[in-house]
């Protein structure tokens, strides 16, 4: 699969406003460090392409990963219980790592990065928001926001809960 690399160009001043059935989460983007991944979430979003999307994956004290387009048509109830090709889906192309280039690469508490194969290079559209420090994943995974409100909301977040929509702030136009 060919590397996408995408036409938006980040100015660093983006946030993502992520709404879902448990309330919204905002997401500073870290352009600067991060410019493929922040760009090609941008793109996605501003698509609709999150838009009734569900969290597929939920680890206690680890992360809440969500972006499968294989979520969409599934119902709530089935997402929660696993049955299906849940975690395998993405947009039809893979971005570059930024992990290595990134000089703020930190999974902190209330971290957005994404989500990939065992493939450096595989990540699409599937992101996960850290329930706690990561470290251990700062070496594999582009780290491309922090959340700056609603830190409470991902907490509650779990497998089967709706992204209704991500909006982003501040996008050049």
């Amino acid at each position: 699969m060919a590397l996408y690399t995408p036409a938006y160009q980040p100015t660093g001043e983006e946030i993502a406003v992520i709404k879902t059935n448990k309330g919204t989460i905002r997401v500073q983007l870290a352009g600067n460090d991060a410019p493929i991944h922040v760009g090609n979430f941008v793109e996605l979003a501003t698509k609709g392409f999150y838009d009734n999307l569900k969290f597929h994956r939920y680890v206690p004290n680890f992360v809440i990963q969500g972006g499968d387009p294989n979520t969409r048509d599934a119902t709530s109830q089935q997402v929660a219980s696993g049955a299906g090709p849940f975690g395998m889906g993405g947009p039809g192309y893979t971005i570059k790592q930024e992990y290595t280039t990134n000089p703020n690469n930190s999974h902190e508490d209330g971290a957005l990065a994404m989500a990939r194969s065992q493939m450096p290079d595989s990540a699409g559209s599937q992101f996960y928001l850290c329930l706690a420090p990561q470290h251990f994943l700062d070496p594999n995974y582009t780290v491309f926001g922090q959340t700056i409100e609603g830190k409470e909301v991902i907490g509650t977040l779990r497998a089967g809960d709706v992204i209704e929509t991500i909006e982003i702030e501040n996008a050049a136009q």
